[in-house]
C-alpha cells in the first residue's frame, strides 16, 4: 500500500463510502465483505484499505435511505449473508452523482491552510513549512513511480497513479510559488488588505 494520504490521490478529499458502494452495487448484488474485496482488489495499490465496519455502516444508512435493498440468503454450513442490491432510488442516486462535477478541493487542503495561517499568525517561518512538505512531496512522487514501474497494473491503478502524479507535481509547481512570495514578502500578513 502506498504511504500517502488518500486526499493526495484523488482530488475529491475524503472519501464518501455511499457512492463507491452504489457503483458497485449497479454491477450486481453482493454482501459487505465481497464490496470491500472489489474495492480493495481494484483500488489496494494506492488506496488505504477499506474497514469492513465502514461499508456496513454505510450499507445501513443506504438501507434506512431506500438507497439499497438488503436480504438475508441462505448459506451452506455458515450463518445467513445479508446480500444488498441497488433500488431504483438507489441508481437515480448514483447517476446524479456521476453527472454533477466534483469541486475543487486545493483551497481546503489543509496544508494550504496551515501554510496560510502560519503566515498571517507569524508563529511558524513559512519557507520552512514549504520545505519539509516539499520533502514529503518528493517522498510521494518517489513511491507513485515504484508504483508505476509495476507491469501488472491495471487501468484503474495508472490512472490513478496518473492523476496523483500529476496533482502533487502541481503541489510542488505551486510550493515554488509560495516560497518566492513569502521571500519576496517576509513580513507578516497581518493585514487584510
Amino acid at each position: 500500500m502506498l504511504g500517502i494520504d488518500a486526499k493526495h490521490i484523488c482530488s475529491i478529499g475524503l472519501l464518501k463510502m455511499r457512492y463507491p458502494i452504489l457503483a458497485l452495487l449497479s454491477k450486481r448484488p453482493a454482501h459487505g465483505y465481497e464490496l470491500k474485496q472489489i474495492f480493495d482488489n481494484r483500488f489496494g495499490a494506492v488506496w488505504p484499505p477499506i474497514n469492513v465496519g465502514q461499508i456496513y455502516n454505510t450499507l445501513s444508512s443506504l438501507e434506512r435511505d431506500n438507497l439499497v435493498q438488503g436480504k438475508e440468503v441462505p448459506q451452506r454450513g455458515s450463518p445467513r449473508r445479508r446480500v444488498y442490491e441497488l433500488t431504483d432510488k438507489g441508481r437515480a442516486t448514483l447517476e446524479e452523482w456521476l453527472e454533477e462535477t466534483s469541486d475543487s478541493p486545493t483551497l481546503k487542503e489543509e496544508f494550504i491552510i496551515k501554510l496560510i495561517l502560519a503566515y498571517i499568525a507569524g508563529t511558524a517561518d513559512p519557507v520552512i513549512i514549504i520545505d519539509r512538505q516539499r520533502q514529503e512531496y518528493f517522498k510521494t512522487i518517489r513511491e507513485l513511480n515504484d508504483l508505476a514501474a509495476y507491469k501488472d497494473n491495471d487501468i484503474t491503478t495508472k490512472l490513478l497513479i496518473g492523476a496523483a502524479t500529476l496533482y502533487v507535481q502541481t503541489l510542488l509547481k505551486w510550493l515554488d510559488q509560495c516560497e518566492e512570495e513569502f521571500i519576496n514578502h517576509p513580513s507578516s500578513g497581518t493585514s487584510s488588505t
